[in-house]
């Protein structure tokens, strides 16, 4: 069975940094494309950043410039430096990975369990 694990949130005052990881485990043969995606209360979840297996990526125009999105293939992991943090940036931040199971024939969308990311102003 396949699990994302997400780590790295807090509480950080704004202007501040911090990192998140989201390490993928199981029996995976492959990995696609993984992203971060975050949900604000009362607000829809939505796409931050997204980064591809060969390195392409994507951004949210709100964080473009304050994020980056990286992975280490070898490592099943997928990183968001996020910097000069804003109050809105307070959310539920979620690892989401498109990937392939040792046992299955088709690629799955998974999800992580969420870390949380406060942002004092």
């Amino acid at each position: 069975q396949v699990h994302l694990v997400e780590s790295g949130g807090g509480l950080v005052q704004a202007g501040g940094s911090l990192t998140l990881s989201c390490a993928a485990s199981g029996s995976i043969f492959s990995i696609n494309a993984m992203g971060w995606y975050r949900q604000a209360p009362g607000k829809q979840r939505v796409l931050v950043a997204t980064i591809t297996s060969g390195g392409s990526t994507n951004y949210a125009d709100s964080v473009k410039g304050r994020f980056t999105i990286s992975r280490d293939n070898a490592k099943n992991t997928v990183y968001l430096q996020m910097n000069s943090l804003k109050p809105e940036d307070t959310a539920v931040y979620y690892c989401n990975a498109d990937l392939l199971e040792a046992s299955s024939w088709y690629y799955k969308n998974y999800w992580g369990q969420g870390t949380q990311v406060t942002v004092s102003s």
